[in-house]
């Protein structure tokens, strides 16, 4: 039983004075337990709530024999010198299985031209696959119980005047909502201003009546990023705190991804610009300002960080990325789908690629994840370089994936249709000097097994 502080402070004379504080001392250490044992055993939508405000410690690599690295690095290796590298590839690529890394390359510049090279703890823009940190944030607080996706945005955002366009419809972008990037401009938006969040937010409220191509929500897949635009907005309605700081005290921080922040205008002097692929530098513009659909900065070896908690389940619960992981856009068949801030493909024999790219000024990015397998593909870009969205041929590598028949080239300032009910991207056919070194790698990967029986 524990002991009232009255009771306390109305011992008798027996007791001493040092009796009394140490039993002070033990109601004060056990009163904050209590609390602390009922909030960690709150039951939420996706399943139990988790403290993910510290560090967080991941699980260790799982082994991996020599002999299997070792052909990984070899077709990994092949790949980035032939398809990449004679290219004039200005970025990183990494490779790993079972949390291990097997090919790991970095070549170019930070600045073009520059001394400045490329290294691991080199930051680079990742353009739409940033939008995979903003999902897992809201639905961090769907786990939580501080929202419900099913709600209506204006329920958390009252000004919002699109009735039906629920926080699941902007997650899996069938929300019906025009892209921000294109309407801004076009009702008037000075460019020489730096647009924010709720200035995305403020045009669509107040110029509703002027705006183009608004659909009823669920009704089609249109990728989109005034989606998460404003659900960046949302998270910082919720928790009252600003995205990036967000971002920073529960992903970033705790899982020790130390080279790894959301942009704002304020870091133009200290991060590195995109290029075209002619080199040419491409200039920071009035979107810019905006974050939750791009805008974050990181690595390859950060990226591997946050492929690793989402699997060890540290962070998010079964649930949880079950709903993330769910196919959405069903309208026509087809490979490629979308959930909930992850881009998928989905096989006849039932296995998942699951993926985001990223495309924002001349950057690019490439994030594959194969659960079945634990494997991880990563590739980010400062000069524009489309070739390394062909990188799902590194899948084969693992299993039987890439066929060549659902590439994509882009992400980020696309408007059209590019789910499973869009006709897939026609694969361009290899250059002449790269027919043999191909057919050497496909035979490898035809191969992948017969270096295991030695």
């Amino acid at each position: 039983m524990i002991p009232t502080f009255s009771t306390l402070f109305n011992k008798t004379a027996v007791n001493s004075k040092w009796q009394r504080l140490r039993e002070i001392s033990a109601v004060l250490i056990i009163i904050p337990a209590l609390f602390s044992c009922q909030a960690s055993s709150k039951k939420t939508a996706g399943g139990t709530l988790k403290d993910t405000t510290g560090i967080i410690e991941l699980p260790k690599p799982a082994p991996l024999a020599k002999a299997e690295a070792e052909r990984l690095r070899i077709g990994c290796e092949q790949w980035f010198d032939s398809a990449l590298l004679y290219k004039g590839y200005n970025g990183s690529m990494l490779v790993a299985k079972n949390g291990n890394i097997v090919f790991e390359k970095y070549t170019g510049t930070g600045h073009l031209p520059g001394n400045d090279l490329l290294t691991a703890s080199t930051p680079l823009q990742i353009a739409s696959t940033s939008k995979t940190f903003t999902a897992m944030a809201v639905l961090k607080l769907w786990q939580e119980g501080k929202l419900n996706i099913d709600d209506e945005l204006s329920k958390y955002i009252k000004i919002f005047n699109y009735p039906g366009v629920t926080i699941r419809s902007l997650l899996n972008h069938r929300s019906g909502l025009p892209n921000y990037l294109y309407f801004m401009e076009k009702l008037g938006w000075d460019k020489k201003k730096i647009a924010s969040n709720e200035d995305v937010l403020n045009y669509m409220v107040t110029k509703k009546a002027e705006l183009e191509n608004i659909t009823s929500p669920n009704t089609h897949f249109t990728y989109c990023n005034t989606n998460y635009a404003l659900l960046a907005l949302l998270v910082e309605n919720v928790t009252g705190e600003k995205f990036p700081a967000y971002l920073q005290q529960h992903f970033f921080g705790p899982l020790q991804m130390k080279n790894t922040f959301v942009y704002l205008p304020s870091d133009s002097v200290k991060v590195n610009y995109s290029y075209d692929w002619r080199g040419g530098l491409i200039p920071f513009n009035s979107s810019d300002g905006v974050y939750g659909d791009k805008n974050v900065y990181t690595t390859p070896e950060d990226l591997l960080i946050w492929d690793r908690a989402l699997s060890s389940k540290k962070i998010f619960t079964e649930e949880t990325l079950a709903q993330a992981y769910a196919p959405y856009s069903n309208e026509k068949p087809g490979v490629r789908n979308y959930g909930l801030g992850w881009r998928m493909n989905i096989y006849a024999d039932g296995k998942k690629m699951i993926y985001h790219n990223g495309w924002w000024h001349g950057s690019r990015a490439v994030f594959i994840r194969l659960l079945k397998e634990d494997a991880t593909i990563i590739l980010i870009s400062n000069k524009d370089f489309r070739s390394i969205y062909h990188a799902k041929i590194l899948s084969n590598l693992f299993g039987d994936y890439y066929t060549g028949e659902e590439d994509e080239e882009s992400d980020a300032a696309k408007t059209t249709d590019n789910s499973s009910t869009a006709k897939p991207a026609a694969v361009k056919a290899p250059a002449p000097e790269l027919s043999k070194k191909n057919g050497k790698m496909q035979k490898l990967f035809k191969d992948k097994n017969k270096v295991n029986k030695h």
